[in-house]
């Protein structure tokens, strides 16, 4: 066991874990943040999505001792009250079905949105197409992302 000093959605936490230990278990087991989701724990699915100093990554396979001393964005860093603009498209257009994958969906999003304020379809296609939705929701992901950047881009 290691402790690691850890800034997740501007906070400062102190953890105990294993260094191996992937980020997703240290965020929903050790921190109770269950935003995140486990999907297949591959980093095939994108389920796990998070920021880390900005770059969207599967946080199932980050092991917890790499993002010491990074900055770590999650789904509840985002906005707690769903007013972020991807969120509000995200209500807007309907996107989830299900809504399981929604948060690495959203946090992708974001990433790609931070890159490029006004994305093309072929953007949205290139950045998204590595996230799975299992209900097959992607024509409204890509209206909510195009909605989020007319409306001004991300915060």
């Amino acid at each position: 066991m290691s402790t690691f000093s850890l800034t997740i959605n501007n906070k400062q936490h102190t953890v105990d874990a294993e260094p191996d230990m992937p980020l997703l278990w240290v965020l929903r087991d050790v921190l109770g943040m269950t935003g995140t989701k486990f999907g297949c724990g591959r980093a095939l699915c994108g389920s796990c999505t998070v920021h880390v100093d900005g770059e969207a990554i599967r946080s199932c396979v980050t092991p917890v001792e790499s993002v010491a001393g990074k900055s770590v964005l999650t789904i509840e860093g985002l906005s707690s009250d769903r007013s972020h603009r991807l969120q509000l498209a995200w209500i807007a257009e309907e996107v989830p079905q299900c809504g399981y994958c929604q948060s690495g969906q959203i946090m992708a999003a974001a990433a790609l949105l931070n890159q490029k304020s006004n994305p093309t379809d072929e953007d949205i296609d290139a950045a998204m197409g590595m996230n799975i939705c299992r209900c097959g929701t992607y024509n409204r992901i890509r209206k909510a992302i195009h909605r989020a950047s007319q409306d001004g881009g991300v915060r």
